[in-house]
């Protein structure tokens, strides 16, 4: 009745339009219903099924993520011979960092994607207007498939599956907290041209949800990563996905798009659910190898 009232005084309609419509980022079921879905069925993947069962998982949100890539960033969508070829390069890339032992080649692209995406946040422009299409379809073929590639290095390592999910875990509380706190009190944008509901508060926040949870995770199931350790993870993960964020932001600010996809309802795509992961995966791999 309220907002009726607001609609018949056209006096008021305009000082108060702004306050009229609801917050976009308010809590809903909608949200919740994925993850409730999703959460057990990747734990079955991760603590059950061989590796080769998580490879198929992997290469599958890869593919779905670049698809989503390719929409947002090129002028027209790949025929779909041609997305046949691509997605195998996705799959073959996915397979030399499962089965080779060559971390350097791995680590050195890794560094190359990372430079080119920190560039192209600024400029998202010149990835749809001024490089030919084949060179930005290669870019999100190793954007898409090295970073995400890095949880299948993650789970080689001692108490993999476990640490699977601590990267997740405090990559998601960092999303959470900035998502849900930055829309209740945040005033600062913390990048406007990129992402203008992104706030200061927000990611202060996510910060603050991401070393609780490290610290919990410690607690819970991972002892063995102490507790220095998972404040310093908790600090690192939340402003590195952070980026991820800001860069796939980017993106669609170029394009003109609110989401990748509308594959997850009430989430948007694929690559909107794993932007931050993109980057914390390949992040935390390398603070583990240093610090073991």
């Amino acid at each position: 009745m309220k907002n009726d009232a607001r609609d018949s005084n056209p006096s008021s309609q305009q000082g108060t339009s702004q306050e009229a419509q609801p917050k976009p980022h308010r809590f809903t079921l909608q949200r919740v219903y994925p993850a409730l879905i999703f959460a057990p069925l990747f734990y079955v993947f991760i603590r059950y099924l061989p590796p080769a069962a998580f490879f198929a998982l992997i290469f599958i949100v890869a593919s779905l993520a670049f698809w989503e890539f390719t929409k947002v960033t090129l002028p027209t969508s790949p025929s779909s011979l041609s997305s046949t070829f691509w997605l195998g390069l996705v799959g073959l890339l996915l397979a030399a960092i499962q089965w080779t032992d060559y971390l350097l080649p791995i680590m050195i692209s890794t560094f190359i994607v990372v430079v080119l995406l920190l560039i192209f946040m600024f400029i998202p422009q010149q990835l749809k207007q001024r490089l030919p299409q084949p060179v930005a379809i290669l870019f999100g073929i190793f954007y898409i498939g090295l970073c995400l590639g890095h949880l299948l290095l993650i789970r080689q390592l001692n108490s993999g599956d476990l640490l699977i999910f601590f990267v997740i875990l405090v990559t998601w509380a960092a999303d959470t907290g900035g998502y849900y706190i930055g829309a209740s009190i945040g005033k600062r944008p913390i990048a406007p041209q990129l992402s203008p509901k992104k706030t200061v508060e927000g990611f202060m926040a996510g910060i603050i949800f991401s070393v609780v949870l490290a610290i919990l995770s410690h607690f819970w199931f991972l002892p063995s990563l102490s507790l220095l350790h998972c404040l310093i993870i908790g600090i690192l993960l939340a402003c590195v996905g952070l980026l991820g964020d800001l860069a796939e932001s980017a993106f669609k600010r170029s394009a003109g798009v609110k989401d990748s996809g509308s594959l997850i309802p009430g989430h948007g795509g694929i690559l909107d659910r794993i932007d931050s992961l993109l980057l914390t995966a390949p992040t935390f791999y390398y603070y583990m190898l240093l610090t073991k």
